[in-house]
């Protein structure tokens, strides 16, 4: 793989100035050197100049694990980036440096039947930032494929560049799920992904969307946001 994680790889030699921070422990983060492998000709360098917090990064913070991916070493977190190429490699036509860019933080295999299919966001060895064993982008620079790169048109800030990873899902769900003027939406959570989900199926056409949730703060975000209606769900799961 291209970026530096499970697998080793030889650093480059003018990248020792290159620093992450590493999750070293619960709680325990700290800013240390991070190696590059050298650039394939496929790969980009891109210096990280945006990266969101993501639910699963607090998790891995906290208690060291997520689900059932548990972190065993020191690893770097974060996986929603964007930033600005500094280096390409040999092959790549479609990149130049200097160009701004969104990140797709998932490395598939690219021979299963799955990735073969299209469907390569299902690859059992993926190869994700900031998911144990795998170094995320929480740092100066990464070295990342070309083909995952995505450049961001100029009325696009590297900040939202760095929500286009999030935003996917809300995407991927409301194409799922047939979203059309014809459709009304229940959204179950008014966390970042519901909140985004909301905005995509408003763009989708949806003409009523209910959001719940059980935080009024965040029901009244979703509200700004154009819900038509929000629920505020009780804590209380005593059963009656």
């Amino acid at each position: 793989m291209s970026q530096n994680g499970g697998d080793q790889a030889m650093p480059s030699k003018d990248e020792g100035d290159n620093m992450a921070a590493w999750l070293l422990g619960i709680e325990t983060l700290k800013i240390q050197p991070y190696p590059l492998p050298n650039l394939g000709p496929h790969d980009v360098k891109v210096r990280v100049k945006a990266l969101g917090i993501c639910g699963s990064d607090i998790h891995h913070f906290k208690t060291m694990r997520c689900a059932n991916f548990i972190v065993k070493k020191p690893m770097v977190l974060g996986h929603e980036c964007a930033g600005v190429i500094e280096e390409v490699g040999s092959e790549v036509k479609n990149l130049e440096v200097g160009d701004r860019v969104a990140l797709e933080p998932g490395i598939s295999c690219r021979r299963c039947h799955l990735c073969k299919s299209g469907r390569y966001n299902l690859c059992p060895k993926m190869k994700f930032f900031g998911s144990p064993p795998t170094n995320g982008s929480l740092a100066n620079k990464v070295v990342h494929p070309a083909d995952l790169c995505f450049k961001l048109p100029e009325n696009v800030s590297l900040e939202e560049g760095a929500m286009c990873e999030p935003l996917s899902v809300g995407v991927h769900a409301c194409r799922r799920a047939t979203i059309s003027p014809e459709t009304n939406v229940l959204i179950m959570g008014a966390g970042p992904i519901g909140l985004v989900t909301l905005l995509v199926a408003r763009a989708f056409g949806a003409p009523r969307i209910v959001i719940t949730d059980v935080d009024d703060c965040r029901l009244s975000i979703a509200k700004s946001l154009g819900a038509d209606k929000t629920v505020l769900v009780s804590t209380n799961i005593q059963v009656l």
